[in-house]
């Protein structure tokens, strides 16, 4: 799926208090993410300004797909 946009931490992650409430795409915790992203397991943010950081958004769909596609091997 090709999508031209970004996504914002909370939208990746989720945030249950937000309202209304998002749902993660990626349930991990933010130490989590960020450890992955240090470590090349996620996909590298784009600061946009400072406070600002963004990941495309097909990035993110990659790795759910990548993410899915290893889950259903083991099976």
């Amino acid at each position: 799926m090709l999508e031209v946009g970004f996504f914002r931490l909370k939208q990746i992650l989720g945030d249950p208090k937000a309202e209304p409430p998002i749902p993660a795409i990626i349930p991990v915790s933010a130490s989590t993410w960020w450890a992955g992203v240090a470590s090349g397991r996620f996909p590298p943010a784009k600061k946009l300004l400072p406070g600002v950081t963004l990941w495309n958004k097909n990035d993110i769909y990659s790795l759910v797909e990548e993410v899915m596609g290893c889950e259903g091997e083991e099976q």
